[in-house]
Parts: structure tokens; sequence; C-alpha cells
């Protein structure tokens, strides 16, 4: 069984009391300019990234201190290499995807969905 600390309860637990929540450090769309169209948030809600390492994910205890976290996990292991309370610095770094580059600026589209088309 996987052993996972959490950093508000300063302990060990097994991993049946947690609960996966999502990629950390993503920025929210509303932070990006403009309007914010329906493209963009579910670009927000569904993509992800999939990273072949070293991740960033966010994590919540939910049998224990009902708290959100981040950890650092290896997705090749699933090995968690270090937890850290919301807001403060990833301790490790996270592995890059080939050929992508950092960046979460979120899209325009301009042209018309196939449902704005049939109007």
């Amino acid at each position: 069984m996987l052993l996972i600390r959490c950093p508000y309860c300063e302990q060990d637990r097994p991993e049946v009391e947690f609960s996966y929540a999502h990629q950390a450090h993503k920025p929210r769309p509303e932070e990006a300019e403009g309007t914010l169209d329906d493209h963009n948030w579910a670009r927000w809600v569904y993509y992800r990234k999939n990273i072949k390492g070293v991740a960033h994910e966010r994590w919540y205890h939910a049998a224990g201190c009902r708290k959100f976290f981040n950890a650092v996990r290896d997705t090749v292991s699933s090995e968690v290499l270090a937890t850290y309370r919301s807001g403060e610095t990833p301790p490790i770094e996270e592995s890059r995807i080939e050929g992508e580059e950092i960046s979460f600026e979120y899209e325009r589209t301009t042209e018309p969905t196939s449902a704005e088309e049939g109007k």
C-alpha cells in the first residue's frame, strides 16, 4: 500500500484516505485577459498534462484533516517524492513533456462552432 505524508497532519497515512484532485499550479482561466469562451473553459476543466516522470499534483485528505495539499509524484513508479502545503513553492521541479512549451495562454477562438453554424 502506498503511504502519503499529509503536510498538515504531519503523518504518513495510507492512500485510501486521500483523493486525487487535479494537476497542481495550473492558473485559472479567468486570470486570462479578455472574454473567456466555452472552448477555453473546456480546456481548463478537461485538458491536463500527461507527464511521464515527476509531476505536481493536488490531493485532498478526505479521511483526515480534510485539507487540500500538493504532492510531487513520479508517475512511472507512483512514488510520492514530497508533499507540501497549498501556496508553498514546489520542492522538486516538474518533468517536462518533450516538445512542450511552458505556457498556459488560452486560445481565443474566432471560428464559429458547429452548433453556431447551424443557426
